[in-house]
């Protein structure tokens, strides 16, 4: 018999149709913060108006909080109670009153950095989702919208500056002490609701709006840590200007500050006018950062400004409408980052981004919509469903209506519901306003998880010549769905005459919104050369069989990008998954098909980097019923091999033209660059007895982080003495430097090397390892899990890892110990061995004592497959 006390108890779950307006609103808020690293006095004056038509109490969200005085009125009340965590204030007959409530928090023992926290000494807060309410008590729903004003005093020695939200309206002095008074003239949600308080220094910047304010700029940092500022600072500028020319969204305050901070759960916050972000997003600099390094800090300032008008000025009616302004933003960052740089390259990152996180996500047990029905945890639904397959959602309706009546569609979206707290079908409807489109079977995009199969095939009349494309779309069952309706699938297609008989059609969309449909394509002597879903114009998996030489010839000649580089893919996954079947299957077509990309590499680099590397593991298994890791790993190595020896002259010269300097961010240098560490490691794979000296000259001789650390990574997968002098070089120059050092641990968990799961045990007893910070976490814990052959080796070794780590970090920080689990979860794709271990590891966490909602809600859930 299990003792009950052991078993964690069940969350509530909270469902969007009990939904109900909120009873009192709060139109204004005054905030007095005395500050204190080990307590910090709150005291919050709120001026409440009821909104329900009959006399209700107020009720105030907390967590972990005890009210040291409540008055109403400027008055001593007793009229209250503590209800679990929340304060029930009765206001008899008040239709509206100011409620004053004064509450004292321990920012130094907030390790689950939420809510106000202690960080190397500076306070600081995230308060998205549910944070604000381990601050003071509060209603903490993001349809309950006010005007904050703040007041911060704290020692001048340990808190020379002071953040808030808004702009700073006075300052002043108190002895040994200081104060500094924010106000936001905007009303917000207080998820919005940002602090931070410390020693800090600034990169000073301004920016010209379009109608003509200047808007002082300001990036927050560590002393010592300012001369790696100035690309976050030049992203900052080029989001502004971006997003008044793109959608006429001009910054609507006098002041702009972004602050970094080394301990943060998340990439970044959108908090009005004071974004706080993790330091992995706002430092760089050639010697420290990887061009991925430059582009994810561009993408991520540029995602949190464009919130300022996507998720602020519009803000979420409640939770389960979070993809309304992370899809959104989502979408408007990709747009953003491909203007910037290569379109092609970054469509390619995109989808490759989703297929390795969201489609997982889909076919396993934790699946939603994008609009959820319910949860029980909310921090659980910042998944790539919400971000990823969100921005997909918009990304099909500007693909549907073209540029021009999306605009006018996102115009009237603003305009309509600017300062309000608005739902996904808010923007949908405007969408279909003001495009002119009737929308209503693409709702089921929100509704409906998992994700769709479109199966294609041509057929021809043997009489006329004419051909016919074939569709036929499935929605697999998902968790609590195991029915779906045909969605509205846009697919832009194109159909390439060889014989030149009908000419070269040109690409159009089709609309697929039935179960099956037949599209003409017109009269040809032969079987056309089928492009499908071009772009990756939907979120789909395409089952379409090509004969031989069609995905070669696709990856050389189609007009469109995304498509060549597909269509290499393809070619490469089908090779794959056939040697892991154990089918004999010829590698020539692939190597073939790599070499006429390598040919046209100069005009490209980058493009051609992407497309000429194999699919990873990751993405092999999901082709196949049941995952077989080592076979796949073996396979992929040996074919990864056969191209590097194959294609070993056409290597060698990439790599003996010169390195692009480091400080060079062109598209073409970093295109370069890319292309040099993709060479590298195809050498590697041959097992040549002079790449490990190669790959440790590359390491010496690179003037930057990208080749640098590219070099580290091939070396770390061997067991030279390269390796040895290479990882122990980098850790004393870097030693100093969290970032960097971060690196260190990740390329040690991606390593192919069979000792790999040893050597992350050995790693998280490191001097340098600590669970408090989220980053270091991920670089050492989150790579593992990455790591498909080591994770999943089959003595279970990697699970009870994974686990062991859960287990200790969620009363520290559940919300970091609970996005651990995903990959446990999926534990369905595997054979019964695998299967029973990491069924095991779940169970063995959920027996946990006083385990947290955020982890009791992924690993039940995960283990019901």
């Amino acid at each position: 018999m299990t003792d009950a006390s052991s078993t964690p108890a069940m969350p509530v779950t909270i469902h969007r149709g009990d939904y109900r307006p909120p009873e009192w609103q709060i139109p204004d808020i005054a905030l007095d913060f005395a500050l204190g690293i080990d307590a910090t006095r709150v005291a919050a004056a709120l001026s409440v108006v009821r909104h329900a038509d009959t006399p209700v109490p107020l009720v105030l969200r907390g967590d972990g909080l005890t009210p040291a005085a409540v008055r109403v009125d400027a008055e001593v009340w007793n009229d209250w109670r503590l209800d679990g965590s929340d304060l029930i204030v009765d206001l008899g007959d008040r239709t509206a009153a100011t409620v004053e409530v004064d509450t004292v928090v321990d920012p130094a023992s907030n390790t689950q950095l939420s809510g106000l926290y202690a960080s190397n000494g500076m306070l600081s807060t995230q308060c998205e989702a549910e944070g604000f309410r381990r601050i003071t008590f509060h209603p903490d729903r993001p349809d309950v919208l006010s005007r904050y004003k703040v007041r911060m005093q704290g020692d001048k020695a340990k808190f020379p500056i002071l953040l808030s939200n808004g702009n700073c309206i006075d300052r002043g002095e108190e002895g040994s002490d200081h104060w500094a008074l924010w106000e936001d003239p905007w009303p917000k949600p207080s998820y919005l609701f940002a602090l931070v308080a410390g020693d800090l220094v600034v990169n000073r910047d301004s920016f010209t709006t379009m109608s003509g304010r200047n808007v002082e700029l300001g990036i927050w940092v560590r002393d010592g840590d300012l001369d790696r500022t100035g690309h976050a600072m030049q992203a900052l500028k080029d989001s502004m200007a971006w997003d008044e020319r793109v959608y006429g969204r001009e910054y609507d305050l006098d002041l702009f500050n972004i602050v970094a901070v080394s301990d943060f759960n998340m990439g970044a916050m959108e908090n009005k006018g004071l974004n706080i972000f993790n330091t992995r997003y706002i430092l760089a600099d050639p010697d420290t950062a990887t061009d991925m390094d430059y582009d994810g800090v561009e993408g991520v300032v540029a995602h949190e400004y464009f919130h300022n008008w996507s998720g602020n000025r519009v803000t979420c009616r409640d939770w389960f409408q979070l993809s309304l302004k992370e899809g959104f933003t989502v979408f408007r960052d990709q747009s953003f980052s491909a203007d910037m740089g290569s379109p092609a390259v970054k469509r390619i990152e995109d989808v490759r981004l989703l297929r390795a996180a969201q489609f997982p996500e889909d076919a396993g047990p934790l699946a939603h919509p994008i609009r959820p029905d319910s949860y029980q945890e909310i921090s659980n639904f910042y998944t790539a469903t919400i971000y990823n397959k969100g921005a997909e959602i918009i990304r099909m309706m500007a693909t549907m209506v073209g540029p021009d009546r999306f605009r006018k569609g996102t115009d009237l979206y603003f305009d309509r519901h600017d300062g309000e707290a608005a739902t996904c079908e808010d923007f949908v409807r405007a969408i279909e306003d003001g495009a002119g489109i009737d929308l209503t079977q693409f709702r089921r995009w929100y509704e409906q998880a998992g994700t769709p199969r479109v199966a294609a095939r041509v057929d021809a009349n043997a009489a006329t010549g004419e051909r016919t494309l074939h569709l036929a779309q499935t929605v697999p069952p998902t968790p609590g769905q195991p029915d779906k309706q045909p969605m509205l699938i846009p697919l832009r297609i194109k159909a390439f005459d060889l014989d030149g008989g009908h000419g070269d059609e040109a690409e159009r969309l089709v609309l697929l919104d039935r179960a099956e449909l037949a599209v003409p394509l017109g009269p040809y002597r032969s079987r056309p050369m089928l492009s499908i879903n071009r772009g990756f114009s939907a979120p789909v998996i395409v089952d379409f069989a090509r004969e031989d030489g069609e995905l070669a010839w696709l990856a050389a000649h189609d007009d469109d990008p995304f498509a060549r580089y597909e269509a290499l893919q393809q070619l490469m996954l089908d090779t794959l998954v056939a040697a892991v079947s154990g089918e004999a299957r010829a590698n020539d077509a692939v190597i073939d098909a790599i070499a006429r990309t390598l040919e046209g590499a100069g005009e490209d680099p980058a493009f051609a980097a992407e497309a000429v590397l194999l699919p990873s593991e990751a993405f092999i298994g999901d082709q196949m019923v049941t995952v077989d890791p080592d076979a796949i790993r073996r396979e992929r190595l040996a074919l990864q091999g056969a191209i590097g020896t194959a294609l070993e002259s056409e290597w060698r010269a990439i790599l003996a033209g010169a390195a692009p300097p480091a400080a060079d961010l062109s598209r073409a240098a970093k295109g370069r660059r890319r292309l040099r560490g993709v060479a590298l490691a195809y050498l590697a794979a041959t097992g040549m007895a002079d790449i490990p000296a190669l790959a440790f000259k590359t390491f010496s001789d690179a003037d930057g982080m990208t080749e640098r650390q590219a070099a580290l990574a091939t070396l770390a997968h061997g067991d030279s003495d390269e390796r040895v002098a290479a990882l122990d070089i980098f850790y004393q120059r870097y030693r100093d430097n969290p970032l960097v050092l971060d690196k260190w641990f990740q390329v040690q968990a991606w390593s192919l090397r069979p000792d790999t799961v040893d050597a992350v045990k050995e790693l998280a007893r490191h001097a340098d390892f600590t669970l408090a910070n989220p980053n270091r976490v991920r670089a050492l814990y989150g790579a593992l899990t990455g790591n498909q052959a080591a994770f999943h080796q089959a003595d279970g070794a990697g699970y009870r890892l994974i686990a062991d780590l859960v287990i200790a970090l969620d009363p520290k920080n559940p919300q970091t110990a609970a996005r651990m689990i995903p990959p446990l979860g999926r534990w369905k794709r595997f054979d019964e061995g695998r299967q029973r271990l990491m069924r095991a590891e779940l169970e063995r966490i959920l027996a946990q004592p006083g385990l947290s909602r955020d982890v009791t809600e992924q690993a039940s859930k995960s283990l019901l497959g």
